[in-house]
C-alpha cells in the first residue's frame, strides 16, 4: 500500500474530514464525521469482497470495521489472516469449487470436487469458521431429476467430513435469465428439494435475494416457507445489481425485516456492484437500509 492509500485509510478511521487523492474515502470520511450512524446489533452485516476488488482485502477490512461490519464474504484461506487482524469473520469462505458451471450435478467432476471439499473442510473449521459455498453447475440439456440425483449423491460423500467438522456445505441459487445462463439451482425450490434428500443440518442454501427476484420473484413469501434451508442471504438492487436504493424495485426493508423475523442469526452479505463514484458511502447507504 502506497503512502498516500495509507493516510486516505488512516484518515477514515480518525472520522475526520480531509482533502484526499481518493473520491472512494474521503466523502465518505466527511459524511461519517457530519452524520455518524451506529447499527442496531439485530443483523449481522457482511461484505462480498469481489464487488470492491479495486481495495485491497486490508483497504476493504478496515472500512468494514469503521462501518460496523462483522465479516466480508467469498475469501479463501490465503486471506484469512487478514480478516482476523482486523477481528472480522469469514461469514462465507470459497476455494473448494471449481467454478459456477462446473458443479455437484456432473458426476465427471465430482472426483475433483470430492478432493477439493475434503481438504478445505477442515481448513475452514481449524480456522474458526462455519460455511463453505458450493454450486450445482449447468444443466447442459441436463433435467431436474438427473441433477438432484447427481448433486446428492456427490455432496453425501463429503457430508459425513462436515458434520465431523461443523462446517456447512451452502449451495448458492443464482439466476439463469440473465447473469448465469444455463445454472441448474436457479429456483429455492430445486435447492430445498436437493436439501432434503441430502437430509443433514450441515448443507443449506444461499438465498440471494437480487439473483431470486430476477428468476422467480415473491421474495419475502418463499423466504418465511424456506427460511428452514437457508443459512445465508445475498444483496444487491434489481435490475443491475447495483445499490439497493430507491433506482431499482425492491423494497429491502421490509425483506430484512421479514428475514429477521424468521429468527435468523447468521450473516447478510452486501454483493452489489456501486455504480456511484464514492462507493463507500454507497455501502454505507446499503447497510442503513438493511439495518432493521
Amino acid at each position: 500500500m502506497n503512502s498516500t492509500r495509507r493516510s486516505v485509510i488512516k484518515t477514515l478511521l480518525a472520522g475526520t474530514a480531509a482533502i484526499t487523492t481518493s473520491s472512494m474515502t474521503s466523502s465518505y470520511a466527511a459524511s461519517e464525521q457530519n452524520a455518524p450512524y451506529k447499527l442496531k446489533g439485530n443483523i449481522n452485516h457482511s461484505v462480498c469482497r469481489w464487488c470492491f476488488n479495486d481495495m485491497s482485502v486490508e483497504e476493504l477490512c478496515q472500512v468494514a470495521n469503521t462501518l460496523g461490519m462483522k465479516a466480508i464474504d467469498l475469501v479463501g484461506p490465503k486471506d484469512w489472516p487478514t480478516l482476523k487482524k482486523y477481528n472480522l469473520y469469514s461469514s462465507m469462505c470459497n476455494g473448494a469449487e471449481i467454478n459456477l458451471t462446473d458443479g455437484w450435478n456432473t458426476l465427471a467432476y465430482h472426483p475433483v470436487l470430492i478432493k477439493n471439499y475434503m481438504e478445505m473442510i477442515p481448513l475452514v473449521a481449524k480456522a474458526g469458521y462455519k460455511n463453505l459455498i458450493c454450486f450445482s453447475g449447468s444443466r447442459r440439456g441436463m433435467d431436474d431429476e438427473t441433477g438432484l440425483k447427481n448433486s446428492t449423491d456427490g455432496l453425501k460423500k463429503v457430508m459425513a467430513l462436515a458434520e465431523k467438522h461443523g462446517v456447512v456445505l451452502v449451495m448458492e441459487l443464482l439466476n439463469s435469465k440473465v447473469n448465469h445462463k444455463d445454472y441448474q439451482c436457479d429456483r429455492t425450490s430445486w435447492g430445498v428439494e436437493l436439501a432434503k434428500r441430502i437430509d443433514s443440518n450441515n448443507f443449506k442454501l444461499l438465498y440471494d435475494i437480487y439473483h431470486m427476484q430476477v428468476n422467480e420473484g415473491d421474495v419475502i413469501h418463499t423466504i418465511r416457507e424456506n427460511h428452514a434451508y437457508i443459512a445465508h442471504y445475498h444483496t444487491a438492487g434489481v435490475p443491475g445489481r447495483n445499490e439497493i436504493d430507491d433506482t431499482q424495485e425492491l423494497y429491502y426493508p421490509a425483506i430484512i425485516k421479514a428475514i429477521k423475523e424468521t429468527g435468523f442469526k447468521g450473516y447478510l452479505a452486501q454483493e452489489f456492484i456501486p455504480l456511484q463514484k464514492d462507493k463507500v458511502a454507497s455501502l454505507r447507504k446499503a447497510l442503513e437500509i438493511c439495518d432493521v
